[in-house]
C-alpha cells in the first residue's frame, strides 16, 4: 500500500504519465483510497519542493527555533519516558494530525487543513472540495464493507494496513529531512538548489526499495528533477 502511496506522489508530480488529466485521475483514486485529499496534498507538496529546507517557508518539518519551545516540551518530553511517547505517536497519528490540523506544518494565520475547501494552504478551491467528496466515498465504502463483513475484520484489512502505511509515510519522509549534517537555512542563506541538496537518501534494502519505487534511496534527484518519473531515478 505504500509503494501505491509512493504513487499517488508521483501523480501529484505529473511524473506518472505524460498526460496531466491521468495524473490526476490515478492520484485522486489512489490517495482517496487511502484517505488523503490529493489535490490538497499536491498543492502543499509543490510548496515543500519549492522551499525546501527553508526556516521561513518551509510546509512541512519546520525545525522550531530554541527560543519558540515551550517550557512544558522540555519538562515533559525531553526525557526518555517522553521520547518513547513522542516515536509512538509521531509514526501512528502524525500524518493525520499534520492533514487535520497541520501539525508540524508552516504556521498559518488561521487554523489549515488539508480537508479545509477555504483554507489558508490552498485557499478557496473546488479541486480540495473533490478531494474531500473521495475521501468520504472511500469511508463509506469502509462502512458498507464493515457492515456486511464486521468490524473486526474491516480492521484487520483496511484499519491496520492503513496504519503502517501512515507510519511509513511518516518515517520515510522524516528521514529524507532530518539528519544532523543537513542544514535548515534562513533567508539571508537560503535558495533553491541549497534546498533541494540539503535533502538525505535512504537505503532500505533491495527488496523494500523496490517496493517503495526507489522514492527513498533516489530522494536527492527527485529534489532537483521532481517531473522525473521514478523509474528512471536510479
Amino acid at each position: 500500500m505504500f509503494g501505491l502511496w509512493v504513487l499517488g506522489h508521483e501523480s501529484a508530480h505529473n511524473a506518472f504519465s505524460d498526460y496531466k488529466w491521468l495524473d490526476d485521475i490515478v492520484g485522486l483514486v489512489i490517495y482517496s483510497s487511502l484517505l488523503v485529499p490529493y489535490y490538497s496534498f499536491k498543492t502543499s507538496h509543490k510548496r515543500h519542493h519549492a522551499n525546501t529546507s527553508s526556516l521561513e517557508n518551509e510546509e512541512v518539518y519546520v525545525p522550531r527555533k530554541r527560543e519558540n519551545i515551550k517550557w512544558y516540551f522540555s519538562k515533559y518530553f525531553n526525557n526518555p519516558p517522553g521520547r518513547v511517547l513522542t516515536l509512538f505517536i509521531t509514526p501512528t497519528l502524525g500524518w493525520p494530525l499534520y492533514l487535520l490540523f497541520n501539525v508540524s506544518g508552516k504556521k498559518y494565520e488561521r487554523f489549515a487543513s488539508h480537508y479545509d475547501p477555504y483554507g489558508p494552504i490552498h485557499g478557496k478551491s473546488a479541486q480540495v472540495l473533490i478531494s474531500d467528496i473521495g475521501v468520504f466515498v472511500t469511508l463509506y465504502g469502509v462502512y458498507r464493507f464493515a457492515i456486511a463483513h464486521g468490524f473486526v475484520h474491516m480492521i484487520c484489512m483496511y484499519g491496520i494496513p492503513l496504519v503502517v502505511v501512515n507510519m511509513f509515510v511518516v518515517l520515510v519522509t522524516y528521514l529524507h529531512h532530518t539528519h544532523p549534517s543537513v542544514p535548515y537555512y534562513d533567508s539571508s542563506e537560503w535558495n533553491w538548489l541549497r534546498g533541494a541538496l540539503s535533502t538525505i537518501d535512504r537505503d532500505y534494502g533491495t527488496i523494500m526499495n523496490k517496493i517503495f519505487h526507489h522514492c527513498t534511496d533516489a530522494h536527492v534527484i527527485h529534489h532537483l528533477f521532481a517531473s522525473m518519473p521514478h523509474y528512471n531515478a536510479r
